[in-house]
């Protein structure tokens, strides 16, 4: 029976290294460290940071009447959900840093994906949006 001990743990061990290697062979490796981001969040007083450099544009992808109620100061708007956001964004000179924002920061942070696509490099989302901004106690212009 003493005998047996070693060949049956060998065994063992042999079988869960082979499912071990099955495994990660059948799983697809993980592409979420491979491909970051390609824009980076901020908050309130990084965003206004950035804002202060007068090369960078501020794109605010809220609708016009948002836009009108209240927009960081300079502010070019361009209507996430319009139809022919891609289009106008498109039109954008890809070699500028655009910071991009919204209410909340949904929009925004799918705009950026959106952008990426089309080849932008710098970009950088309010991840807090406008609201956070306000709250913050930051200029907004009518």
């Amino acid at each position: 029976m003493k005998s047996l001990i070693p060949i049956v743990a060998a065994v063992v061990l042999a079988s869960s290294l082979a499912g071990f290697a099955q495994d990660s062979k059948s799983k697809p490796a993980s592409t979420a460290a491979a491909s970051p981001k390609p824009y980076q969040n901020v908050g309130v007083d990084e965003f206004e940071k950035l804002a202060s450099d007068k090369k960078n544009v501020v794109l605010d992808v809220r609708t016009p009447k948002e836009f009108a109620v209240g927009h960081i100061k300079g502010a070019v708007n361009i209507d996430f959900n319009a139809p022919d956001f891609e289009k106008k964004v498109a039109a954008l000179a890809k070699d500028k840093t655009y910071l991009v924002h919204c209410a909340g920061g949904v929009r925004s942070s799918k705009a950026c994906a959106k952008m990426s696509e089309l080849n932008f490099k710098q970009l950088f989302n309010l991840e807090p949006g406008l609201k956070a901004w306000e709250k913050a106690g930051k200029a907004v212009e009518k």
